[in-house]
């Protein structure tokens, strides 16, 4: 197995976000600025890796009929610490992202990670996975934070740069932008399918 290829499924292929749109409730809430998409992206990225390299490691054990359940006690004790350690150290930020950190539990991403690669790979090649997946989400999660404050905020990191068109950290906004995104890595697909045939 190649490592190149573990990142181009999770990064590009696969993308979490704009190739199997999963995982699209936070990513749409959460992402009204740059500050609190790379707080969400760290958050999934941490709990993505810790939960492939946990069910890798215990894969030989974990009996399939009750494989899911487990898994999701595993994903909900990363989410667990990363809750209380944003509530801990960050409160202000955790307010921002509020009901959205418990609800990574359900994450999509993470669970379909567990179960189709972690619980088939060893522990190394979860870890990668692990890691190219939560780099997917972190990149179109925190694109689209940097876009929508930009356009809709008219500021980058809580900068005030001009005036903002408000629509765009509102949700119908969440929803332009996202469309567009996906819209653009859809085309980019199709012409790098044809060049490769």
């Amino acid at each position: 197995m190649k490592i190149s290829k573990i990142f181009k499924d999770g990064m590009v292929d696969g993308n979490p976000i704009l190739s199997q749109l999963v995982g699209l409730c936070s990513v749409l809430a959460i992402s009204s600025t740059l500050k609190n998409s790379v707080t969400m992206a760290v958050a999934v990225m941490i709990v993505t890796i810790l939960s492939n390299f946990f069910i890798s490691l215990l894969r030989k054990i974990i009996p399939s009929k009750i494989r899911i359940p487990i898994y999701i006690v595993i994903i909900a004790t990363f989410v667990t610490i990363i809750d209380l350690v944003l509530h801990a150290y960050l409160p202000d930020m955790y307010k921002q992202l509020g009901l959205f950190i418990p609800l990574i539990v359900v994450n999509c991403m993470i669970l379909a990670r567990a179960e189709s690669f972690a619980s088939k790979n060893n522990v190394f090649y979860s870890i990668i996975d692990g890691f190219a997946s939560g780099l997917g989400y972190a990149i179109a999660i925190c694109a689209l934070g940097f876009v929508r404050e930009l356009i809709g905020a008219g500021s980058i990191w809580g900068k005030q740069i001009f005036q903002g068109a408000s629509l765009f950290v509102l949700p119908p906004g969440a929803f332009i932008v996202l469309g567009i995104f996906v819209a653009i890595f859809n085309i980019y697909l199709l012409k790098k399918k044809k060049e490769e045939n």
